[in-house]
């Protein structure tokens, strides 16, 4: 009689109790063993900063099922079939004999534990800046529910009411909203000169942070933090500029892949952090898979790229069924990641998925770029928000590269759908042939989406000539530019651009062409722009050859307007 397989899971949060649970219903007569030094598993890490804002009062809620029993040992025994070690470190892995050697970190007692296949989901660590003053009272990363639990207990036990944040990334973003509704005065530290790097596009970003400034979070961007300062607790945050007074520090600079245990097991890894995985989540050695913030993927755009380390949960748990599916002989490819992520900051929906700009540039590609403003509902529904969407592609082939999001509206459903296209390699002819689910309360008629896939469309076909707010802005400071404002003398009224405009309303424009310059550039702008693109076509119908319009209007103007009422 053949021995059942023996499994043995490293890792216990998010791609171990994925593949265990996965693996035991497809292949029940398997013999799974799930092992993890702490004393939880199976936790909901991405909640952290959602606990701490106070949407839900028990951090246990993170440990437990939609219907609220306790993911325990003897849950994931009873009910998923698996064993469960807690307490139990992985100590090193012998490839020759296939066995993992463990310490039980109660007895200090150590053991062999043999396997058939090895699962390594070992995740990610907060990255510690080697800075002085990082180990003091409260200075908190943002990684496991004790985490969070002390953090709003020493808040109320101590008061705490000034809080810096490190770093203005997903953690910085989630955590600086957090505190804020906490009812702390917060400021974010971040050594680029935009939030969210390599996240976002400083476009983007510029357009969000003025959206975070408005609810009072203080932004200190292209600051480097020296030290925390304090004698025993923080009591201030010293940059390369100046020092901000804080009695709670919270570091959230970046994760880095915890591929120790594979590194001294002479698995391929890559130089700067992370396992090597194929499509099935095998490493170097077929009998030993890896997943989660432990490893590098594939981008999966059809295009060639390098490794990436992006850690999600999302991705995580893919990655356990991938596993699991290949253990159990279902093999199914995973075709990487397309970088999606997303936040919500106060109001604005913040997101992104495919290639950034800089990064469409770095791989050499020969790009075009256009960025889209108005509401994610018909103007006349109730709780129709604005916003702006980014959006890149080939000049070549026209295929669908990247697209961001930022502002009150769904932004979340846009790029779902921009990230399925990508994906599979689409065009912006794609984007726009989608069947998006219509109806006033979820969109207008065109898709918000496939209205960006038309201007860019517009765009390369050489019939719109938008240029983004950051180039207008650069020919503005620079005088070298007449600025159209075509909309109606109420709008006028309420908001303007802080800088001399020519107000001619896009009805009246066709009968006062003679009262505009034929030998300046002219830079028209409305609203959202749909009428500051209809003002350059009528202008260049009329023989003006030197207009463009500004791309978002004032909806989408990142930079700061005047309000003269």
């Amino acid at each position: 009689m053949t021995s059942p397989l023996n499994v043995v899971v490293i890792g216990g949060v998010a791609t171990g109790p994925k593949t265990a649970a996965r693996l035991k219903r497809i292949m029940p007569e398997a013999r799974v063993t799930l092992i993890d030094k702490d004393r939880i598993v199976s936790y909901g890490a991405c909640g952290l900063p959602y606990y701490v804002e106070g949407l839900f009062d028990d951090i246990n809620t993170l440990m437990e099922t939609p219907v609220g029993v306790a993911r325990t040992p003897v849950f994931f025994d009873k009910v998923k079939g698996f064993s469960v070690r807690t307490r139990t470190e992985a100590l090193a892995i012998d490839r020759k004999n296939m066995q993992v050697r463990v310490r039980n970190l109660d007895s200090d007692e150590e053991a062999d534990l043999p396997y058939d296949k090895l699962v390594i989901a070992t995740g990610g660590y907060p990255f510690r800046p080697p800075i002085p003053g990082v180990d003091l009272k409260n200075v908190w990363f943002m990684t496991h529910p004790d985490d969070a639990r002390t953090l709003v207990e020493e808040i109320q036990a101590q008061g705490l009411k000034k809080a810096v944040m490190v770093g203005a990334g997903f953690i910085g973003i989630e955590m600086a909203e957090a505190l804020k509704h906490r009812g702390l005065d917060v400021t974010v530290v971040e050594m680029v000169d935009q939030i969210m790097p390599g996240i976002l596009d400083k476009d983007v970003a510029t357009f969000a942070a003025k959206h975070l400034r408005a609810k009072g979070v203080k932004l200190v961007l292209g600051e480097r933090v020296t030290a925390i300062e304090g004698d025993t607790r923080a009591a201030a945050v010293r940059t390369d500029r100046q020092k901000i007074d804080a009695d709670l520090v919270v570091i959230a600079v970046g994760t880095r892949p915890n591929d120790r245990l594979a590194r001294a097991a002479d698995l391929d890894c890559m130089a700067r952090g992370g396992i090597i995985i194929n499509e099935y989540c095998q490493t170097s050695d077929p009998n030993i898979y890896a997943g989660g913030d432990c490893v590098v993927n594939r981008y999966a755009g059809k295009i060639a790229g390098s490794h990436l380390f992006v850690a999600l949960g999302s991705t995580a748990n893919k990655h356990g069924r991938i596993i699991a599916n290949h253990i159990a002989g279902k093999a199914t490819p995973f075709s990487g990641i397309t970088c999606s992520g997303i936040v919500r900051a106060f109001d604005f929906t913040i997101g992104r998925t495919g290639l950034g700009e800089q990064q469409a540039r770095n791989l050499n590609l020969e790009i075009e770029t256009t960025t889209w403003s108005g509401p994610d509902m018909p103007h006349y529904m109730p709780g129709s928000g604005p916003f702006i969407i980014k959006m890149i592609a080939s000049k070549r082939d026209r295929k669908l590269l990247g697209v961001q999001v930022a502002g009150m509206g769904n932004g979340a459903k846009r790029i779902d759908a921009a990230a399925a296209v990508i994906l599979l390699g689409g065009t912006l002819d794609d984007v726009s042939d989608v069947d998006f689910g219509y109806a006033p309360p979820y969109s207008p008629p065109i898709d918000p989406l496939a209205t960006c896939a038309h201007v860019l469309t517009n765009k390369l076909d050489g019939l719109a000539k938008g240029i983004s707010a950051f180039a207008a802005k650069a020919i503005i400071d620079q005088d070298d530019a007449l600025l159209l404002d075509v909309r109606t003398p109420q709008e006028f009224a309420a908001v303007q651009l802080p800088y001399d405009v020519v107000h001619i309303p896009l009805g009246a424009l066709r009968e006062k062409l003679s009262e505009l310059p034929r030998d300046r550039d002219i830079l028209a702008f409305c609203k959202v722009s749909m009428r500051g693109y209809e003002a350059q076509l009528i202008l260049n119908a009329a023989g003006f050859n030197r207009v463009r319009f500004i791309e978002g209007g004032i909806v989408g103007w990142p930079f700061e307007v005047r309000n003269p009422t």
